[in-house]
């Protein structure tokens, strides 16, 4: 390969894919770019950036909280900073930092040049800035959400919450719904047709097996949230009755709903993060994953009966003693599959010589708080014991160790661990360790007393507490703690910003990975791979060492597509090479679609009818110039023809 790098020809094939690939150096072009690369960066900025935010607001929550009849906050500024809080750490940041991720890597993992609908990855980026725009402008409106992430009917019916906030928070979550949906499609699409000649299903890295099991849940889970914000918005604009029992609608149709929706979605927010820890784990042990197809499959069963569970979170609302006992035992059951993956991660560790680097202990870390976040589900479980659990703050610390825990640690181990790759720098690791160690006890400080605050009865959703009651000594810890964990993810962002630039240089693989994107320079070219691989085993840079499969990979093989911007595509479950796909340039129709739909969904909160259809109308012929036929007739040969 290197020989071959020295050679004129290929010099001058790289200079000829560079200038077919690449994005023009300005600010239209920037907009305009559709490359996997670019659109994941910008997903794991804007995500932090949402991050940050949510961040601000749970201190400004916590110190509220930290002491007995505080005033920090009026009672209706609490209600929209908690409920904002909610909305931006669950649909403004998890979800869409692990697309970040995703985007950004699965062609390369793939082996391939990009995702199967580059425009349409680009327009689920948009979209997701435009909802997370609407959301926040309710802020500088003063409107905004305040009535919990979950958004509980009656109390969110106009009759009790007569402004816009509820509006904002329906039609937002029905905005990013068309984001999360078309992102979803893109990512099953691109699995099934564009993996690297030889990737079947059995070599595919853990973190696509999230990913994917991920995404076809959402295609199955997002539509029951839209429908259940949809009916509540026109119950609250045109006085329907979906959810108003005086009228013969039923209150428990919106939980129905959104628990269908909300629990699997929990593991949609950690799936991808626990494939990040599968990859990128073994890398700092030194061997393989142990049981990779035993953690595949609980990965995908993990999901199945995660669809299965939703009505736990509803004990409490009075159901018949069958149905809770059914709901019950599957909650438990789900206890398996993560189980499986636990044990491969420690087999991982215990069988291999771990590297003690910044991302390897943000994994190790993850691992405690996934088990710390697991026991205390499985507790809430219990039928009996979720009767006397459920909304009090040991659900909340249930829930941040799931979410955030299981989220957060993952994450910013995977950014660690890719970063080189994304930069070609690598980020300071005496700053990593102290930003871990500050994270890890923060965190841990922060979220462990909220179980004994739940314990001791303090309810969840309270805006103040009496002296006396005996909350307060762990709402003061819960409350310190919180500050310090936001010092560590600050050291974190720092640390980006400042390895950004003066980072020592990286090389392609800095720390001797196995997996495909490993196998180009850092940061990668915007073809990806000039010549697409060949895939003969899971670990195509450690074939040498570990003797896997009946053949090797081909890294350089002479599969050139040279003419314009061209990828393989490949049978959806042997990956074998069947057709050339040629890709579309770059374009700022995804962008202008998406400030359209924003135009749409402002002019539907303010009931500005003219300006929905002017908005509708504009994004119709949008769709039109986006679907208008190429001139070039698509290519459907042999890859080698």
């Amino acid at each position: 390969m290197v020989d071959r790098a020295l050679d004129p020809a290929v010099v001058l094939e790289r200079r000829q894919l560079a200038q077919t690939w690449e994005t023009p150096r300005t600010v239209v072009g920037w907009l305009s770019s559709v490359d996997h690369k670019e659109i994941g960066k910008r997903y794991l900025v804007t995500a932090f950036v949402f991050l940050l935010l949510g961040g601000v607001e749970a201190l400004i929550l916590r110190l509220q909280l930290a002491r007995p009849n505080e005033a920090v906050l009026s009672p209706e500024a609490y209600d929209q900073i908690f409920t904002l809080h909610g909305v931006t750490m669950i649909f403004l940041y998890a979800l869409p930092v692990l697309s970040g991720f995703s985007n950004y890597l699965w062609p390369l993992l793939l082996g391939s040049r990009d995702m199967a609908f580059p425009r349409l990855n680009a327009f689920s980026y948009w979209t997701f800035l435009g909802a997370g725009v609407f959301i926040y402008a309710s802020v500088f409106m003063g409107q905004a959400p305040n009535a919990g992430w979950f958004d509980y009917v009656p109390l969110a019916g106009r009759e009790h919450d007569p402004g816009l906030n509820i509006d904002v928070y329906a039609l937002g979550i029905v905005f990013l719904g068309v984001s999360t949906t078309v992102g979803a499609i893109n990512f099953v699409v691109t699995l099934l047709r564009t993996r690297a000649p030889g990737m079947s299903i059995n070599r595919m890295p853990i973190l696509v097996w999230g990913t994917i099991t991920a995404s076809v849940a959402n295609l199955f889970a997002v539509p029951a949230l839209t429908a259940a914000c949809l009916l509540l918005w026109l119950d609250r604009q045109f006085g329907m009755h979906f959810y108003d029992i005086a009228g013969g609608g039923q209150p428990l149709l919106w939980q129905h709903l959104f628990w269908f929706f909300g629990h699997p979605w929990v593991y949609a927010l950690v799936l991808p993060a626990m494939g990040i820890v599968s990859d990128a784990l073994p890398t700092f042990c030194r061997r393989p994953l142990v049981g990779y197809t035993a953690v595949a499959l609980a990965t995908v069963a993990t999901m199945v009966i995660g669809f299965g569970v939703w009505v736990h979170h509803m004990f409490a609302v009075g159901m018949p003693p069958l149905a809770m006992s059914f709901f019950g035992a599957a909650s438990m059951v789900i206890a398996i599959p993560s189980a499986v993956s636990v044990f491969a991660w420690i087999a991982t560790i215990w069988t291999g010589r771990p590297v003690w680097t910044t991302a390897f202990l943000y994994f190790a870390g993850f691992i405690l708080l996934f088990v710390i976040g697991g026991v205390s589900g499985f507790m809430t479980a219990a039928v009996p014991l979720d009767w006397q659990l459920t909304d009090t703050y040991f659900v909340v610390a249930h829930l941040h160790y799931v979410l955030l825990g299981i989220n957060v640690f993952p994450v910013i181990g995977g950014l660690y661990y890719w970063f080189p790759k994304m930069t070609g720098r690598l980020m300071d690791e005496r700053l990593g360790k102290w930003s871990f160690w500050t994270a890890f006890i923060g965190f841990n400080v922060a979220f462990f007393p909220m179980h004994v605050a739940g314990l001791m009865g303090m309810p969840r959703r309270i805006y103040t507490y009496p002296a006396g009651m005996g909350w307060g000594g762990p709402n003061l810890i819960t409350s310190v703690g919180s500050f310090v964990f936001a010092a560590g993810v600050l050291l974190t962002v720092w640390n980006v910003i400042r390895s950004r630039t003066r980072g020592a240089p990286a090389g392609a693989n800095p720390w001797d990975a196995p997996t495909l994107e490993w196998s180009v320079a850092s940061p990668p070219p915007a073809y990806n791979f000039a010549r697409l691989p060949i895939v003969a085993s899971r670990h195509p840079l450690w074939e040498d060492r570990l003797g896997e499969g009946t053949g090797r990979s081909v890294l350089d093989s002479d599969i050139r597509l040279t003419e314009g911007r061209e990828t393989l595509a490949t049978t959806p479950l042997d990956a074998e090479a069947d057709a050339i796909l040629r890709m579309p340039g770059d374009t700022p129709i995804p962008l202008l679609l998406g400030l359209a739909l924003t135009v749409l969904f402002f002019a539907l909160l303010w009931k500005g009818w003219w300006l929905a259809g002017a908005a509708l109308v504009v994004s119709a012929l949008l769709t039109a110039a986006w679907l208008r036929p190429s001139r070039r007739a698509p290519r459907e040969e042999s890859a080698r023809g």
